[in-house]
């Protein structure tokens, strides 16, 4: 049996030596850890996926809310409530749809009180019993109102047969003219005009027949307006400050001293309107219906009725009377008269827009011309012409309230904002006994 060289004995008790030593090693640091560890978690066999496992978050998570950016959370906002409103609005507007006779009678009667109730007021101060007063005013009015209409009817139906015969001959005088211009028209074109109008009234018999049924309907619906609009009147005229008080009960606390200040201004607001509306459309109406009269257009005074009552709807009406009377001219006195018509319009029309409607109504109840358009043309597509009568005036109220009520607003939060003046105070020890002497 050969021996084993020394060296290689010495190398193995080395690497023994080693391993012995490793091992102490590994057992004090796994000692060292155990004793770190909390006791309710257990010990990771492998320590490196422990290791590799990202930290919690040092504080709790934040409000979801407060992660959306400022931009859209400010445009949620007013969105929601933009849609409320618009809801709101909406339901408003189907309820007023549902009730549309009474609540534009309601509105007609609030225009003819604030046109009359100046004279009851002059009345009652003369001595006249208030009850009095009402009914002489109230009755004067419509029976003026009733005579205008009346005069209207007659006029038209005394010249019917007349007015006939003119417009066919203006017609005819309008045929000679168009074959003899520069526009080159043809008979054969003209009587194919003519024979196309024919045709369209023929396929349009029903709807013209319909038409005629549903007259009948809106003339009963007339007669019920304006029954409505006297006893209305009647009753605003007499009692129309304790209604007012009543409307104000129904008002919040809080927001009542603020109605109540707006009320009487919006009424001030509607009174100069109505009577400056009142007087701008009866000087149009003398002063386009002398033009006329001497031009020899017939139907001069009823055709100056008709711009007087529209006149009533601002920038519309004063178009579509002007081009009546521009019309019956052209078809009754030929070319020359219709372009004189036109020149009397437009001349009275630019000095009522320039001069009578700034100097009578004034700044109280100015408007823009856009916002004049625009609420025109949306009270007639909600109520028809009844709609574009209202539409003006209810904005210039509406105007005059919301600037009133910020004003107000305005006030209010100066008067809490500044200090409140101390009271002076009393000299030191000023009660005391002992000091006074």
């Amino acid at each position: 049996m050969s021996r084993v060289p020394g060296w290689l004995g010495r190398v193995g008790a080395g690497l023994t030596e080693m391993s012995e030593r490793l091992n102490e090693r590994r057992a004090e640091v796994e000692k060292e850890r155990t004793e770190s560890e909390p006791a309710d978690v257990p010990l990771a066999l492998d320590p490196a996926p422990a290791a590799r496992r990202p930290a919690p978050p040092a504080g709790p998570r934040p409000d979801p809310a407060e992660a959306v950016p400022w931009g859209v959370r400010v445009a949620a906002e007013a969105g929601w409530r933009l849609l409320v409103l618009a809801g709101t609005v909406w339901v408003l507007m189907r309820v007023i749809s549902a009730v549309q006779l009474v609540v534009f009678t309601f509105v007609i009667s609030l225009l003819v009180t604030a046109l009359l109730q100046p004279t009851v007021a002059r009345l009652t101060r003369r001595g006249v019993p208030r009850g009095l007063a009402t009914a002489l005013t109230a009755i004067s009015g419509f029976v003026v109102i009733g005579l205008m209409g009346w005069f209207v009817t007659w006029q038209v139906m005394e010249n019917i047969d007349t007015l006939s015969s003119q417009i066919q001959n203006g017609i005819d005088d309008l045929r000679n003219w168009l074959l003899k211009s520069p526009f080159h028209v043809t008979d054969k074109q003209i009587n194919q005009i003519a024979q196309n109008l024919r045709e369209a009234i023929g396929a349009n018999a029903d709807q013209i027949t319909s038409a005629g049924l549903e007259g009948v309907q809106v003339i009963v619906e007339a007669l019920t307006g304006i029954l409505l609009v006297f006893f209305s009147t009647l009753f605003l005229l007499y009692d129309g400050k304790r209604i007012w008080q009543w409307f104000l009960r129904l008002v919040p606390s809080a927001a009542r001293p603020g109605v109540a200040g707006a009320g009487p201004r919006a009424w001030r607001t509607l009174t100069a309107y109505v009577r400056g509306t009142v007087l701008v459309a009866l000087i149009d109406a003398i002063f386009i219906g002398i033009g006329i009269y001497f031009l020899d257009v017939p139907m001069a005074v009823p055709l100056a009725v008709f711009i007087f009552l529209f006149s009533f709807i601002p920038l519309v009406g004063a178009v579509a009377s002007g081009a009546l009377a521009v019309i019956v001219a052209l078809v009754t006195q030929g070319v020359f008269t219709a372009v004189m018509t036109l020149a009397v319009v437009l001349a009275v029309q630019q000095i009522e827009g320039h001069v009578l409607q700034p100097f009578i109504l004034g700044r109280a109840v100015r408007v823009h011309p856009l916002a004049v358009v625009l609420t025109v043309a949306a009270g007639g597509m909600v109520a028809g012409i009844g709609g574009a009568v209202v539409a003006v005036p209810l904005v210039a109220v509406t105007n005059t309230v919301v600037g009133y009520l910020r004003q107000y607003s305005r006030d209010i939060q100066q008067q809490h904002a500044s200090p409140e003046p101390a009271d002076e105070a009393a000299p030191e020890n000023a009660e005391d006994p002992a000091h006074q002497g």
